[in-house]
């Protein structure tokens, strides 16, 4: 069956793989240590409420069948151990079976978590993930030459993430097609790196010359994907190289190394070589007849099932990061078909003061990665998923996306609760809890280069307003 595998791809097809093992782990340890103050059994949005009125085909979940705090902890660590042993190479050491096994457990436990996650887990990247890690288990693990259909679907994939967010975009803010989009992004985006201020503050000619390579990058490459070599190898390294830049300016969860990570697919032998790699050639065995049928089955149901995001691209009402199914297989994708002009931010608040007046003291609680104290240069923690923070954006931009966590979130303030806290940098109020808290809106922006010179701040804000007023929690609580 040579048309059927693509052993010159097997180094690209490695990194892919191993890759997406990384990054599976850093997604189950990041819900193995987020989850109890979101989702847990006492958390903000429980679980167990969340599935009351829903099917296992409204969301297919594990979970279905029972659910506590200890077994969603258990299936978070033993997602990330078999991820990490797939990292680490166990794929090369199991039968082929073993290993679409392996992959294909990653998945259902993924697919558990994701489908009880609500609006914590509400981002394109989370469907990404599942979707790239169900093309493992069709990748042949490492005993095998990989398949020349698994490779064409993740390019499709690859094809979709690009050029569905350059489609968002030219159809969305003007600011795009006008060129401008980079004087506002770098600063508005929902959580900025160590390195955006410094972005922001390229001259606006270079910002201007950003938007249009975006664009060349996101419209016009990723139909090279799909040419022969050497212009697929050169449209995917493209492709790496713009997300490279995105992943410098910015924290963006996972979402710029999975389609790093997919792009490798259509990278081969003769490509690495003109990179000035020159991997070994491999032998490898007979594909096994079984295997061949099931990678065929499993690319004609992805073909069937590509209509409805390929329909929603070439549709004048293009939806972002939405999936057309439960199981969240052949998603549509794309972010940012708007941008934000002015940067606002919702700052939380407590005092151990018994009455409210003029004179009250009140101190901040800082996040871990969102802005907050303006001398604090952004951290970085992409490909590492900071929920709350990526919410409390979306909640500075409209209160309705807060509506249905931020008042739990300040009464487990009030109570000092110990895993609400660990989503925080520093909380205020170590020996006892607040009497009050209460949430501000600021409007916050780069300082200029003189500013941070003679403020030592990254940031200059300036209140807008109350967000929340003032609330404590009854006496009898």
């Amino acid at each position: 069956m040579g048309w059927f595998s693509a052993s010159e791809y097997w180094l690209g097809s490695l990194v892919l793989q191993r890759g997406v093992a990384v990054i599976y782990a850093i997604a189950f340890v990041a819900a193995a240590r987020q989850f109890r103050p979101l989702i847990g059994a006492s958390g903000m949005l429980p679980v167990p409420a969340h599935l009351a009125d829903r099917s296992f085909w409204q969301a297919p979940t594990m979970f279905h069948l029972r659910y506590s705090d200890r077994l969603f902890a258990a299936t978070c660590w033993l997602g990330a151990g078999l991820a990490a042993a797939l990292a680490g190479g166990l794929a090369g050491l199991v039968p082929v079976w073993a290993g679409m096994l392996i992959w294909l457990t990653l998945w259902l436990l993924y697919l558990s978590i994701v489908n009880v996650g609500q609006t914590w887990y509400g981002f394109g990247w989370e469907s990404l993930l599942l979707e790239t890690g169900f093309l493992m288990v069709f990748l042949g693990g490492e005993q095998l030459a990989p398949p020349v259909l698994t490779l064409w679907l993740a390019r499709w994939l690859l094809f979709r993430v690009e050029f569905g967010a350059g489609l968002i975009k030219m159809r969305g803010d003007r600011c795009w097609r006008d060129l401008t989009c980079l004087y506002y992004h770098h600063e508005t985006q929902p959580m900025p790196g160590p390195l955006s201020w410094f972005f922001h503050h390229l001259p606006k000619p270079l910002h201007r010359i950003e938007v249009a390579g975006n664009h060349f990058a996101q419209l016009v490459v990723p139909f090279g994907l799909f040419a022969p070599q050497p212009v697929a190898g050169f449209a995917a390294a493209i492709i790496v190289v713009t997300q490279l830049w995105l992943v410098l300016s910015g924290n963006f969860a996972w979402l710029n190394w999975l389609t790093i990570l997919l792009a490798f697919s259509a990278i081969d032998q003769s490509t690495f070589a003109r990179l000035g790699l020159t991997p070994a050639e491999r032998v490898f065995p007979v594909t096994p007849p079984w295997f061949a049928v099931v990678v065929i089955a499993f690319a004609a149901a992805m073909l069937m099932l590509s209509y409805w995001p390929a329909r929603n691209m070439l549709s004048s009402r293009q939806r972002m990061n939405a999936s057309f199914n439960a199981f969240h297989l052949c998603n549509t994708y794309g972010a940012f078909g708007s941008i934000s002009r002015t940067r606002y931010e919702v700052v939380l608040e407590g005092t151990l003061d018994t009455s409210i007046n003029d004179q009250t003291v009140w101190r901040e609680y800082e996040f871990k990665g969102k802005p907050g104290s303006v001398r604090r240069l952004p951290r970085q923690f992409a490909p590492y998923h900071l929920r709350l923070d990526w919410l409390m954006w979306f909640a500075a931009i409209s209160p309705g996306y807060a509506l249905a966590w931020m008042t739990p979130l300040l009464n487990r303030l009030l109570r000092n609760d110990a895993t609400t806290l660990t989503l925080l940098r520093h909380n205020p109020f170590p020996t006892a809890p607040p009497r009050f808290v209460r949430a501000q809106l600021y409007k916050y922006r780069f300082t200029t280069a003189a500013e941070l010179r003679r403020d030592h701040a990254w940031w200059h804000r300036t209140l807008i307003g109350s967000y929340v007023p003032p609330r404590s929690l009854p006496r009898n609580c």
